[in-house]
């Protein structure tokens, strides 16, 4: 009896000091990069005690290892970019829903799944960069403008393939409906001066050389190719600006995370998913990628805030999950490669 006694206080003792462990270590599969995270998660865990283990990966293998490893996952956040990303890891179950007047606090509605099972964590704008030489701003209206006949042989674009442009027209398709949108997006690849390009530096070098006189960019690209180039002739507009509808603005998507559906530790992945969208932590969180903040009470990085104000576009960005397939679908039919 005495050994069965002390079997049983050694094997609880050895549960509790298990739970001690999971509690102390939050685990994150994530599709940003380790240098955009790693120094966030280091100053989580000097600030708390607690350690951040994570595993980086593309967005698309991470999603398959959270649905092959069930209920058996390590993983307590799921943490990738693109809205469309964030509804479809959603969409399969692999997320929950969670409750937090922190959250609901500090990230605007638009910006977060009116499920909560995603939180957007810094918003990356879609917007128009031109060549100075060649574009008078008064010439830069909207996205829809771009598909104008004026614009003849002065477009350029990135590749329809990547999640970006599908999440654009994603809204568009919610704005406009199918029918104008595909008017608008053939009417972009009329104005091609190029066959799309593979990324967005590639585009925005392309009007710098004079190929082409606008394309459509994030912004952090313009940011990153500016630092190491700030001789090129390259500017930005915000679109949409002057428009009368209550969703009229520049398109905005999100880099956020969720709580994962079979967390070994959710208390402990809820506060950093928290902490992560505090004042504190959302500076560090968009700078370092040369994003803005979600919490609309942390100022952008002054680097960015010099590209001057917006009004973002208000549509809840899980429109570009949703309509992402018709998106696709619609892209395809214009001709957009």
């Amino acid at each position: 009896m005495y050994r069965l006694l002390t079997k049983l206080a050694l094997a609880s003792l050895a549960a509790v000091s298990i739970q001690a462990a999971i509690a102390n270590e939050i685990v994150v599969y994530s599709a940003r990069n380790e240098q955009l995270i790693k120094p966030l998660f280091d100053a989580f865990t000097k600030e708390t005690g607690v350690n951040v283990k994570f595993v980086t990966d593309k967005e698309g293998p991470l999603m398959a290892r959270l649905k092959a490893e069930g209920s058996n996952t390590p993983a307590d956040m799921f943490m990738t970019v693109d809205a469309g990303n964030l509804w479809q890891a959603a969409e399969e179950g692999l997320l929950k829903s969670v409750k937090s007047r922190t959250l609901a606090a500090n990230i605007p509605a638009h910006l977060r799944d009116p499920e909560n099972e995603w939180f957007g964590l810094s918003v990356r704008a879609r917007t128009i960069v031109y060549n100075k030489n060649a574009v008078n701003p008064g010439e830069l209206t909207t996205y829809e403008d771009l598909a104008s006949p004026k614009w003849k042989g002065r477009l350029c674009l990135r590749t329809s393939k990547k999640v970006y442009n599908q999440s654009l027209v994603a809204m568009m398709i919610y704005e406009h409906g199918e029918g104008m949108t595909e008017d608008i997006v053939s009417g972009w690849v009329s104005n091609l001066a190029a066959p799309p390009f593979p990324d967005d530096t590639k585009a925005m070098e392309a009007v710098a050389a004079g190929q082409c006189d606008v394309t459509l960019v994030n912004t952090y690209y313009f940011g990153r190719l500016m630092a190491k180039n700030p001789s090129l002739p390259l500017a930005i507009f915000w679109p949409n600006q002057k428009l009368k509808s209550s969703n009229a603005g520049v398109h905005v998507n999100v880099s956020g995370a969720g709580i994962t559906r079979h967390a070994k530790n959710p208390e402990g992945a809820i506060k950093l998913l928290e902490w992560l969208s505090s004042e504190k932590a959302q500076n560090l969180y968009a700078d370092v990628n040369m994003e803005y903040p979600a919490n609309p009470r942390v100022k952008p990085d002054s680097a960015v805030a010099a590209w001057g104000d917006f009004k973002q576009n208000l549509i809840n960005v899980k429109q570009a999950g949703l309509l992402q397939a018709k998106a696709v679908k619609l892209m395809d039919r214009a001709g957009y490669k």
